[in-house]
């Protein structure tokens, strides 16, 4: 594998939906509506940019996934974070994003500091019409580096998203620091 466990402590676990209903969208269906969504000028445009912080808009995705149009001012970004379990996709409208990731199936409970092995480390530039679709093992965090210009993108989930967990990362230590709720999002 790709890392070592150093110290475990489990953190909350929660079983999201079964994704392997028929009706459940892949991801490839993700990845199709984030790309139309994303070249959809009206709606991104529809947009309110907030120069201090991200802004957003909740969107109805296909088949009951949860999906969100996002405003990202220059210079700000996620940090490291997983999405609970559920596959998903994202694609930018407008402006550039850096998404960092790990080339790495890390396992989703009983450990709070991981020591990631080298060479695990991707990164993508997606600038306007760039799009991707992921797993649900997939820990990442997305970046709008540029120190003026705002960038928006589209994302989208299935199941819905049921938590997020948060990440700090020095070097090549990764460690749990925050399980996040829906109802926290709010």
């Amino acid at each position: 594998m790709s890392f070592s466990v150093r110290a475990s402590a489990s953190p909350h676990a929660v079983s999201p939906h079964s994704a392997d209903s028929p009706a459940a969208p892949t991801e490839a269906d993700l990845l199709a509506f984030v790309r139309r969504t994303a070249a959809d000028a009206r709606l991104i445009a529809s947009l309110p940019l907030d120069p201090q912080g991200r802004t957003w808009i909740r969107l109805e995705g296909p088949a009951g996934s949860e999906a969100w149009l996002i405003g990202w001012p220059p210079g700000t970004g996620t940090g490291w974070h997983d999405h609970g379990g559920s596959h998903g996709a994202f694609a930018t409208a407008t402006g550039q994003l850096i998404e960092q990731s790990l080339a790495a199936r890390l396992p989703t409970e009983g450990w709070k500091v991981l020591e990631l092995a080298d060479g695990i480390d991707r990164e993508r530039r997606l600038a306007g019409g760039d799009s991707r679709a992921f797993g649900p093992h997939h820990v990442h965090q997305v970046l709008n580096t540029s120190p003026e210009r705002h960038a928006v993108s589209v994302h989208a989930y299935y199941p819905p998203l049921p938590m997020m967990r948060r990440y700090g990362r020095t070097g090549q230590v990764l460690r749990l620091e925050q399980v996040e709720w829906p109802q926290e999002w709010t």
